[in-house]
């Protein structure tokens, strides 16, 4: 699971033709009268949003979709899925996957169709390699911590990855487990890295850590020059422009464009402008410009969900400002804070009607097996007065506009994105809904970026915040079977507000379990359920969002290809399938 910057929720399923909104037009190819090799696509990022990891196996503190979307360009994962959630052999770094009547062998074949951009095969001892990394940063004294902790099982139910000649790794699991869940969520999170460029110091892992972490938002550094992508990194100015040109030895799709460039953006007027004067050709609709969206006469929108949800989190920590994570381990408080948040009212106002009511882990859109049909609505609804009843019922009572109770105030910071003028709205509602019930934030806004490291509590200052809201939720990049081990289970590594429940936890570990279809649904069944009644995280409306969760995606009638290669199910954007028209 990975997070999305900006106001939006996450991937959507299939971006049809019979979902989008035309600015223009209603065609999501726009009929092209001929296209033509070369061209750039300049794709804009989400408002003050900066990829700042560029090894492909994120920290925690990096883990979000615009340093996926970056990193893509360069490197593989080694496992690629389609828009029905299925194995693409054809486009994977693997030809075939096989496994035993337990689910706790793994055997895979590497393809030969994909090698290094210097020429050199992509081995078993690379995938090798990649894994002792992973492995070294899901411990608890690694100098970075890898996101993916807790995703697929990692670290714990992980025996062993070895390397059976240059073409074959195999993959052997401590615990019986679901086929279906361990090739998703486990296998699919491994993006190689070649072994031979990358191993500085192959006798201290610590040391190998350490050099990772201090090239990782220095993609200019020579390490970066042996890829297995689409593209080679070329260029970039901090706060302006990453600039990335075909990679010719790439094995796959080879681009049609000279160079693919990701702008950033420092408002959503910015963000407009660079649209309607066409300087960007890839970009979003933000959603507090909707009503002007008629002067967008060369674009075309859409209007996808992608596979996700969304949210904001509470600091469960014991060092929580004013003794409130004690505080919010109590299930009234959070469902009290639930009834605030008036999901029918934010859809309306804030995101024009382009969001769907939430209750659970897995939103209802796109339609997905994945997702209990049973929570398609939130169990506590919009109804401030309730929530307020239910505090003073557990001795809470309102002094000077705050509830209070034993000198603890539920009065506390609201750490939120800033830059998209949507979530600052947003954030408004919240707090004038809240202070209803006697709930009192102070909304502190810093950059996506910024938050995400303040939240981490792994990282930095547990004590800096009491509720975090980087405003685009969660997208299911690389757990694509959804189930929570990434996010809520105790001590995973993106279980940012330190959540823990031993229940939780136990439902978590039946989702894996193997079984027949209907009995492994069901297991993943019981634990969104579970999930949706004890809130460990406060569900908010999902809006439909573009790629990495910036608002709406709108591109210009050019660009073709944006709409029909993107896959919704890995948040992908794919322009090397993208051409441009004269």
């Amino acid at each position: 699971m990975k997070r999305k910057a900006l106001a939006a929720g996450s991937v959507g399923l299939l971006l049809s033709a019979a979902a989008l909104s035309g600015c223009g037009t209603t065609s999501s190819t726009s009929s092209a009268t001929s296209s033509h090799a070369g061209g750039t696509a300049v794709i804009a990022l989400a408002t003050q949003t900066s990829p700042n990891w560029f090894f492909p196996d994120l920290s925690a503190a990096a883990f979000s979709d615009v340093n996926t979307q970056v990193d893509s360009m360069m490197y593989r994962p080694l496992i690629m899925f389609n828009k029905q959630d299925q194995v693409d052999y054809a486009r994977s770094l693997v030809s075939n996957i096989s496994y035993n009547s337990t689910g706790t062998q793994y055997v895979l074949t590497l393809s030969k169709k994909y090698k290094w951009s210097n020429g050199q095969p992509i081995t078993a001892q690379d995938v090798v390699f990649t894994w002792n990394i992973l492995k070294a940063t899901s411990g608890s004294s690694a100098p970075w911590t890898y996101g993916g902790v807790g995703i697929g099982g990692l670290p714990t139910r992980w025996q062993n990855v070895q390397a059976e000649g240059n073409d074959k790794v195999v993959v052997t699991l401590t615990t019986p487990s679901n086929p279906d869940w361990f090739i998703h969520n486990g296998l699919g999170q491994i993006w190689p890295v070649p072994e031979s460029v990358w191993n500085k110091d192959p006798n201290n892992m610590t040391a190998e850590l350490k050099f990772i972490e201090s090239v990782a938002n220095s993609p200019s550094n020579p390490v970066y020059k042996v890829v297995d992508g689409p593209y080679h990194f070329q260029s970039y100015a901090p706060n302006s422009h990453w600039t990335f040109v075909p990679n010719p030895s790439f094995g796959g799709h080879k681009s049609s464009l000279s160079k693919v460039i990701f702008e950033y953006e420092a408002s959503d007027d910015a963000e407009f402008t660079a649209l309607k004067t066409g300087t960007v050709n890839m970009g979003y609709l933000p959603f507090s410009s909707w009503g002007a969206r008629s002067q967008l006469t060369n674009d075309v929108l859409t209007i996808p969900y992608q596979l996700g949800f969304n949210y904001l989190i509470l600091n469960f920590n014991p060092k929580a400002p004013g003794g409130l994570g004690p505080i919010f381990s109590k299930l009234y408080i959070r469902q009290a804070l639930q009834m605030g948040v008036d999901q029918p009212g934010i859809i309306q106002s804030i995101f024009n009607g382009n969001a769907i009511e939430e209750g659970g882990p897995v939103a209802s859109l796109p339609k997905t097996p994945y997702a209990d049909p049973a929570l398609s609505k939130p169990l506590y609804g919009f109804d401030p007065a309730k929530g307020k009843a239910l505090l003073e019922k557990h001795g809470w009572h309102e002094v000077n506009g705050v509830m209070t109770r034993n000198g603890i105030k539920l009065e506390f910071t609201f750490l939120a994105v800033s830059g998209d003028q949507a979530q600052t709205n947003l954030q408004q509602l919240l707090k004038s809904d809240w202070a209803q019930e006697g709930i009192v934030v102070n909304i502190q806004q810093q950059q996506f970026n910024n938050i995400i490291a303040d939240a981490n509590q792994q990282g930095t200052d547990p004590e800096k915040w009491s509720m975090a809201d980087w405003g685009g939720g969660w997208t299911y990049q690389p757990d694509y079977y959804p189930t929570g081990g990434g996010l809520f289970a105790t001590g995973a590594a993106s279980n940012f507000q330190g959540y823990s429940n031993q229940t939780m936890d136990t439902l978590i570990q039946k989702s894996y379990a193997p079984g027949t279809s209907a009995q492994t649904l069901q297991a993943l069944y019981n634990y969104e359920k579970f999930a949706a009644q004890q809130l460990p995280v406060i569900w908010l409306p999902y809006p439909a969002s573009s790629y990495a969760g910036a608002s709406l995606p709108e591109h210009a009638k050019n660009l073709h290809g944006t709409v029909s290669t993107f896959n919704p199910i890995t948040d992908m954007i794919f322009p090397n399938y993208w051409t441009v028209s004269q």
